[in-house]
């Protein structure tokens, strides 16, 4: 029974550490780089502060799909999001998810 749980909580890690590569990989193919930041502020917060922002919110990970598909502005300040109507869903879905998981703990 603990060998089960060993094994479980292994396979789970290398899970999320394929996930965050594939989150910070899908950021840097698509230009979020250009405006975000892992762990600072560039023109756009960091992804530690937006996972942070909406850390418990049931609704962000619809909410941030909707951002990053349509674009946005008001949120973090003056300078707006450009939309991204060339990103797949499944993209915009893995590189929220990514975000709102702790997207800083990948550099």
């Amino acid at each position: 029974m603990v060998r089960s749980f060993v094994v479980g909580c292994v396979l789970m890690g290398a899970a999320v550490s394929a996930f965050a590569g594939d989150g910070l990989a899908i950021a840097k193919a698509n230009a979020c780089m250009g405006c975000h930041a892992v762990d600072r502020r560039l023109v756009g917060p960091s992804f530690k502060d937006i996972a942070a922002k909406y850390k418990g919110d049931a609704g962000a990970q619809a909410k941030l799909e909707k951002k990053v598909r349509d674009g946005g502005a008001g949120v973090w300040g003056a300078i707006p999001m450009p939309s991204h109507p060339g990103m797949s869903s499944g993209d915009i879905h893995d590189i929220v998810a990514w975000v709102l998981a702790g997207a800083g703990a990948a550099k």
